[in-house]
């Protein structure tokens, strides 16, 4: 309760502050409470990272995959990545805001200026950098304790990467924009997630997935990120389809989620 008592006061102080101040408040209460709470740290980065490293420990997975240099565990080190992202934004991002509206603060917060598109702001800027330090640290547990190789176009993988991370909290805020409360934002989430990652390669690689999965794929949130990323490690940098895709989740479901924001 006492976060959220601090989100409402820092709602109430933005009446007396500039635009540029109340969205700051915002920003650092909600980056804040994320750490405090522990869910999106946990979920987020422990999560993820631990299995990582059990998939790293598996022999099976260092085998060398058929007609290429890569390594099993080496294609699945930016599947893992995306798997970060569409927990943060399934789990994490839409409980938090559900909460809010379940317990009455978002009715607070809808007496002051704040406005649906900053309360959704300060979620997507704190839950972004917890997916920063996230990514940071795959790639670097990923290269120092199994030798894999960062992508070889680095500049098309940063890019690919802040769109899919765009696409997939947008649809994390379109949940969290609509759910009643933490119950049904749990369930949509999960009802989401488990798909998202089928289609992103988890169980079975997009490569080897019939055709009519296969194009199904490469239209969904995380199987445009995972080609996206699989040109990247190859060393092109990101055909035009896959980044229209996660560019177009991005906006769509973005602007939905601040057009029909429920303040309860």
């Amino acid at each position: 309760m006492s976060a959220l008592r601090t989100t409402a006061a820092t709602a109430a102080a933005t009446v007396t502050a500039g635009p540029a101040s109340a969205t700051w408040r915002l920003v650092k209460a909600e980056s804040t409470l994320c750490v405090r709470d522990k869910v999106a740290p946990l979920w987020g980065i422990g999560f993820p990272l631990v299995l990582l490293i059990v998939l790293g420990g598996v022999p099976d997975l260092r085998e060398p995959v058929e007609g290429g240099g890569l390594t099993y565990f080496d294609l699945y080190v930016p599947v893992l990545i995306l798997f970060n992202l569409a927990i943060l934004a399934t789990t994490s991002l839409p409980t938090t805001l559900a909460g809010y509206r379940e317990n009455g603060v978002l009715r607070r917060m809808r007496t002051t200026p704040v406005g649906p598109a900053r309360v959704l702001a300060a979620q997507l800027v704190a839950h972004f950098a917890i997916a920063v330090i996230a990514m940071v640290l795959f790639l670097a547990v990923a290269g120092f304790g199994f030798g894999v190789d960062l992508p070889k176009h680095l500049l098309g993988f940063a890019l690919a990467w802040l769109l899919a991370a765009a696409a997939l909290l947008a649809i994390g805020l379109l949940i969290t924009a609509l759910a009643p409360g933490r119950g049904p934002a749990t369930a949509i989430g999960t009802v989401l997630f488990f798909p998202m990652m089928f289609f992103a390669g988890l169980w079975v690689p997009i490569s080897q997935m019939p055709p009519l999965l296969a194009n199904i794929a490469h239209h969904t949130p995380l199987g445009a990120g995972m080609g996206a990323f699989q040109d990247a490690y190859l060393g092109h940098f990101p055909s035009a389809a896959p980044m229209l895709t996660l560019a177009a989740y991005a906006t769509v479901c973005a602007f939905v989620a601040v057009r029909w924001f429920r303040w309860e």
